[in-house]
């Protein structure tokens, strides 16, 4: 099949290729012969890309979503679009609303309106337009305006996205190299933590027309851990000793509110690994696990022919350099 996509010359768009999610799901869609052109504010910063295909099959471009012109160009000619942007903490002029809810409409808008066959839009478990978190609110409206601009589009909603250049996993091992108590709010909200690469061959499966179209998949791993269990397992693997502390939500929201203060009135040198935003803190009063509706409909990585990675099988093999000896464990004198 690569090798009669490639000379088909059949190209794909994809917004937001050169953050976490967007290199493995660039890498996927090269494996499989797509020309790819990625559409990023700064396609300087996205050379790291084109090692992953052959010669000329990955090019950046780019590509504002605040600005419909550029989304257009990015879009033209284009057999399927797919939009991976979206942010945790709001900054400057990139919004929740912005980026979530009217960027979204504005690549599904555009995507349509270029005649694209298939269209995939990233959400997150958790999108509720009823939602006490701004996230979770504007990730339902990007939904709901992605499906009446684009009908047929694929939705995914993946869990908390594990792998090498996460920014959950890693981010608990690095405070466990530093800190002696790393706090934790909402320790018994559940979470089904997913493989990038496995997210990344859902889109591709997408892409090429092998999900049904038009429908909304959750994505999540083979287990189902609590916060507390997660930040303990990152323990286990860094073999590091240290004192988990529970937070209330009422703390969690006002160590939220010092450390947002600290960034604004240090201009941004506040570390990001000391950061937490009120918002995250609604987010996490809710368990971010596949619903028992996606599961018995389907609408799952298992209902599109996928068996999903377990943490155990790939996060110790980024985590390992948090240990006090990193790679060198095993070498360790007496």
């Amino acid at each position: 099949m690569s090798a009669d996509v490639l000379e088909s010359g059949r190209l794909v768009t994809v917004f937001g290729g050169s953050g976490f999610i967007g290199r493995h799901v660039v890498g996927a869609l090269a494996r499989d012969g797509w020309r790819i052109r990625v559409a990023c504010r700064r396609p300087d910063l996205a050379f790291h890309l084109q090692p992953l295909g052959k010669v000329g099959q990955i090019f950046p471009i780019q590509a504002n979503l605040r600005n419909k012109a550029s989304i257009a160009a990015a879009v033209k000619g284009a057999d399927a679009v797919v939009n991976l942007v979206g942010i945790l903490a709001e900054g400057g002029k990139q919004s929740f609303s912005a980026l979530h809810a009217e960027g979204a409409k504005a690549v599904a808008e555009a995507a349509e309106a270029a005649g694209a066959i298939h269209f995939v839009q990233i959400s997150a478990l958790g999108a509720d337009a009823h939602s006490t978190s701004v996230y979770a609110r504007t990730k339902a409206a990007g939904e709901a305006a992605v499906r009446e601009a684009f009908p047929a589009a694929v939705i995914f909603r993946p869990s908390v996205v594990f792998g090498p250049e996460d920014d959950f996993f890693n981010r608990f091992a690095t405070m466990a190299r530093y800190f002696p108590v790393i706090p934790v709010v909402g320790e018994g909200t559940r979470f089904q933590p997913v493989y990038v690469g496995d997210v990344a061959r859902a889109v591709a499966l997408a892409v090429d027309g092998r999900a049904a179209a038009g429908a909304t998949y959750e994505l999540g791993g083979p287990e189902v851990k609590s916060f507390r269990e997660l930040v303990q397992y990152v323990l286990e693997v860094t073999e590091r000793d240290r004192r988990i502390l529970p937070m209330s939500f009422l703390a969690g929201k006002k160590v939220a509110l010092i450390t947002k203060i600290a960034g604004a009135l240090s201009f941004g040198l506040f570390p990001k690994l000391l950061s937490m935003t009120p918002d995250q803190v609604e987010l996490l009063r809710h368990d971010n696990v596949v619903s028992a509706q996606a599961k018995s409909t389907g609408m799952t990585l298992e209902g599109l022919g996928l068996a999903p990675t377990a943490i155990e099988a790939i996060v110790p093999s980024y985590l390992y350099r948090y240990r006090k000896t990193g790679q060198y464990q095993a070498q360790r004198l007496a």
